[in-house]
């Protein structure tokens, strides 16, 4: 008898619309529960991924760049043997001989002619008319320069060590523009980084002495950074000072100096002697105040530049003369007069 009661009990609620909807509810939930759970492996999996790529990118990155440039190589030794390569590196990288010579003083005239093109390209009376000519040329430039990439990191005696100095990332930078231009509209109009390969017209003129009486600057520069740092420091609380002054007295009566960033910008503006004119005290206060900036403005011109003349002046004494001459080891260019051996790997020069 309990049994049929169960039975019939049991048959009732499965016929019951409230428990048949508590039913496919639940069985909603789980499959809800289900797919969260996919979704959340799936974001796993992705993670996984995306962080096996970007630390395997740079790696195989590499290794793409040194299969190509191993293959480019033995395209080139097919056609160009021991003593031809030997030939073109004297005429590249050596420029204390006649050919040599010549070849620096082309390249800087196809660098000048190059620079101006881009520049003339950004005149849009010139680009609408002659858009062609400029695309031409432009391209023209791009493939000489791109071959004499090439030729500089295989006639180099360490690709690797001119590819990452200076002039081999500026050598660089001075292609890639015209090619990121073809995905990336504009990109071509940082072809002006080939000013920077101007540079090179110290070495051709044997002007190794600039170089070093720059490396005097730079030197003097980094021996003042300290006392720089002080002196800007005070100057900048200074113009605070001076700007927080100003608008008390000037905020009630000039629009132009409603605030305190104001009063600040203006207090730099007429320290460091630009004086724009854009805002200007009209109280006689403020105008004496603004005179008394004036006068100070001098002394911040004379502090740091005292300091750096001292600093310079303690060096010049012992600059020494150089010559460009490479080191058939490591690749430096510059080294003193009567040097014997190289200052950066101890080769014999």
């Amino acid at each position: 008898m309990n049994d049929r009661i169960i039975i019939i009990f049991s048959v009732t609620n499965l016929q019951n619309p409230v428990f048949l909807k508590s039913e496919r509810q639940s069985q909603m939930k789980n499959k809800l529960q289900q797919f969260g759970r996919w979704i959340i492996r799936q974001i796993v999996r992705f993670y996984h991924f995306l962080k096996g790529i970007i630390i395997a990118t740079p790696y195989k990155l590499k290794a793409w760049v040194f299969a190509f440039a191993a293959w480019g190589k033995k395209q080139l030794d097919r056609r160009i043997n021991s003593k031809q390569r030997a030939y073109l590196h004297n005429v590249i990288f050596e420029n204390d001989t006649q050919t040599g010579r010549r070849f620096d003083k082309v390249l800087i005239w196809l660098i000048s002619i190059s620079i101006l093109i881009v520049m003339l390209e950004t005149v849009s009376e010139f680009q609408k008319a002659h858009w062609w000519i400029f695309f031409v040329l432009e391209w023209l430039f791009t493939i000489i320069f791109t071959v004499e990439y090439v030729l500089r990191l295989y006639s180099s005696k360490n690709p690797l060590a001119y590819a990452t100095s200076f002039f081999g990332i500026v050598d660089l930078l001075a292609i890639i523009p015209s090619y990121l231009g073809i995905f990336f509209i504009g990109a071509q109009n940082l072809i002006i980084v080939r000013a920077l390969r101007l540079l090179r017209v110290f070495r051709i003129f044997k002007m190794g002495h600039f170089v070093s009486e720059g490396n005097v600057i730079l030197s003097a520069l980094r021996a003042s950074r300290t006392k720089i740092s002080v002196f800007i420091t005070f100057v900048i609380l200074m113009a605070m000072i001076i700007g927080s002054l100003l608008y008390i007295v000037e905020g009630n009566t000039n629009p132009n100096l409603n605030n305190i960033p104001k009063g600040i910008y203006w207090a730099i503006v007429t320290l460091t002697t630009v004086g724009y004119g854009d805002i200007t005290p009209i109280t006689p206060f403020g105008k004496f105040l603004a005179t008394a900036v004036m006068i100070m403005g001098y002394g911040v011109i004379a502090v740091p530049t005292g300091i750096v003349t001292a600093e310079i002046s303690g060096r010049v004494m012992n600059l020494k003369e150089v010559i460009s001459k490479e080191c058939s080891n490591c690749g430096q260019e510059e080294h003193h007069t009567n040097a014997t051996y190289c200052h950066n790997c101890s080769e014999k020069l």
